[in-house]
């Protein structure tokens, strides 16, 4: 038995959520999240917890638990507090700015970089040089975290470009002259 899966999800206060068949809505102070269950799970509300029961033993039942119940979890934690990523733009002239929801990146390439920020993503930025990234969906913040981080990731000889906050390089050192 999944040890993740048979352990249940606490609903801590603010947090409404209601399983109607197979799509469960957590609604909270953040936002609200649906998501649908896969055939082989069920889940149950009962006394301020959620509890996910598979409906069989197969292997895909067995595989699918856990994670069900990480899923319902990531979107009780993302109604409640939300989910930021961070990231950090270094490099001369490579900074970042708001077009209203149009991230503007100038990392060195001849033009600038235009990303339309997804509904339900905060992007603030500070001294044009450190982007947060916020949202109520964990997926969906990552995501948007990683394709910002991949238009320039931080290169490995002088370290410009866009890394996560606390990333470190592994620098390389230069070509050697004789």
């Amino acid at each position: 038995m999944s040890r993740i899966g048979k352990s249940p999800v606490t609903i801590p206060p603010g947090v409404d959520v209601s399983v109607n068949g197979n799509i469960v809505t957590v609604k909270g102070p953040k936002g609200q999240s649906s998501w649908e269950l896969p055939l082989q799970i069920t889940a149950a509300v009962e006394k301020g917890l959620i509890q996910v029961v598979r409906k069989d033993e197969t292997n895909e039942s067995l595989a699918l638990h856990g994670t069900v119940r990480s899923v319902i979890n990531n979107m009780v934690i993302g109604v409640q507090s939300g989910y930021v990523k961070e990231l950090e733009i270094q490099g001369v002239g490579y900074k970042a700015q708001l077009q209203g929801k149009t991230l503007v990146l100038t990392l060195g390439f001849s033009h600038d970089i235009k990303y339309e920020i997804p509904d339900g993503i905060t992007v603030e930025i500070n001294g044009s040089t450190e982007v947060k990234v916020s949202g109520h969906e964990k997926a969906l913040v990552g995501q948007v975290a990683a394709r910002i981080r991949a238009f320039a990731p931080a290169e490995p000889y002088k370290g410009k470009g866009v890394r996560y906050k606390g990333e470190q390089i592994r620098r390389k050192e230069g070509k050697a002259v004789a």
